[in-house]
């Protein structure tokens, strides 16, 4: 199908990335967004790009793809924009996963042993590799691998810099603009009803994180994407200890558990300013904005865990976001069969920073016809029609 003007709901870094790959293929596009950009999950991330907590299939092809994106963009964006717009601080920091307990190391080494056969970079270090890395990290490592491919990024920046970049190509971005209603023409989605008046498009791209569910419901299907809160610490600045971003082998399991109820995990990593974040937490309780004690003193109890040091540490603030939850753990991506003229791209959780670029490839090369990695194969997997996500569809209906 080839598209001439496509109207992106949502302008976090996905939808920001989604504009500018379409109109670098000379789509018109126009981005909408209730609140301010990077104003919801963008915003409350740490940045991660990440390949060490995926495992084989096509989430991780995905994350590959984008990973390698990532690294062409501060030149493109070099090409695009003024020089003294702020910098992305994109950094090739690498990760560290930590095993501190003998059931642990087992499980992440055959964790590891399965990435590297699909092609991750996952090198099993002995105590004294693991201490040149990581020298204040705890003694009690039983196992531990460094993951030199994942990097971090400045969220909001990078999604400030995607949409300058979408501008300067003619997208429009509006924003304080709430999506209520969907346009037809006959059975064809082409627009949508706002606060602020109709806007009209050739296809309807829908990337609202976690408030895509609510969305595409009032354009007029049913999506089963939920909120899953997070919650974060931040330390006051200290001299740069944590050199990697370091986590608990339990983080991949919480990271897939589908359970509603608190789950953290121990993840540690510095910033370019000198704090150092600690997370990670994940519950399911709508849209509950509130910060809890007892989700801070988890996340502080199992911090020192892997940095003891952190005993002494001064906690600045905190705050929490909400990821879109998608029942089967994979992203929505592509068109929605139901309604032709609507596209998903949703359902990312804690990765859509880090998948953002493959996720704009997939939705530019479906939406415009271009052939490129959507070839690839795994695209159908994130299909809204998958097999996996078919019984949740019809919950949600």
């Amino acid at each position: 199908m080839k598209s001439s003007r496509v109207v992106v709901v949502g302008a976090g870094i996905v939808g920001a990335s989604i504009a500018r790959d379409l109109a670098r293929a000379g789509v018109d596009v126009v981005v909408l967004d209730r609140s301010a950009t990077a104003g919801g999950t963008s915003s409350s991330g740490e940045g991660n790009l990440l390949v060490s907590d995926k495992g084989p299939g096509a989430e991780l092809l995905l994350a590959q793809r984008s990973r390698a994106l990532w690294r062409d963009l501060p030149r493109e964006l070099a090409e695009d924009l003024p020089t003294d717009f702020p910098d992305l601080e994109l950094e090739d920091k690498g990760g560290v996963v930590v095993a501190t307990t003998p059931v642990g190391a087992a499980s992440l080494l055959a964790f590891a042993a399965r990435q590297r056969r699909a092609g991750v970079r996952a090198d099993v270090v002995g105590l004294d590799r693991t201490r040149e890395l990581e020298p204040h990290l705890t003694d009690e490592v039983h196992a531990a691998v460094h993951y030199p491919e994942d990097a971090q990024v400045q969220p909001v920046a990078a999604t400030e810099a995607l949409l300058a970049s979408a501008r300067r190509r003619g997208t429009v971005v509006r924003q304080g603009v709430e999506v209520l209603a969907g346009i037809r023409c006959g059975a064809r989605l082409t627009g949508v009803r706002t606060s602020d008046g109709d806007v009209t498009g050739d296809a309807v791209v829908v990337a609202a994180g976690p408030w895509s569910g609510t969305v595409a419901h009032r354009l007029g299907v049913d999506l089963p994407v939920r909120p899953r809160r997070g919650t974060v610490l931040v330390t006051a600045r200290m001299p740069h200890r944590v050199h990697h971003k370091v986590y608990d082998a339990d983080y991949v399991g919480a990271v897939e558990s589908g359970d509603s109820a608190l789950q953290t995990s121990s993840v540690v990593e510095s910033t370019a300013a000198g704090t150092v974040l600690i997370g990670s937490s994940r519950e399911r309780r709508g849209f509950d904005e509130r910060l809890e004690t007892r989700v801070l003193a988890q996340l502080a109890r199992k911090a020192l865990v892997l940095f003891p040091f952190l005993a002494d540490a001064a906690v600045m603030r905190a705050y929490g976001g909400f990821r879109p939850y998608v029942p089967d753990h994979l992203p929505v991506i592509g068109p929605d069969p139901r309604l032709p003229g609507l596209w998903h791209a949703t359902g990312h959780e804690g990765a859509g920073i880090g998948l953002s670029l493959g996720t704009a490839e997939l939705i530019t090369d479906q939406v415009t016809g271009r052939a490129g990695a959507s070839s690839a194969g795994y695209a159908a997997r994130f299909a809204v029609d998958r097999p996996t996500l078919v019984p949740h569809l019809q919950e949600a209906a």
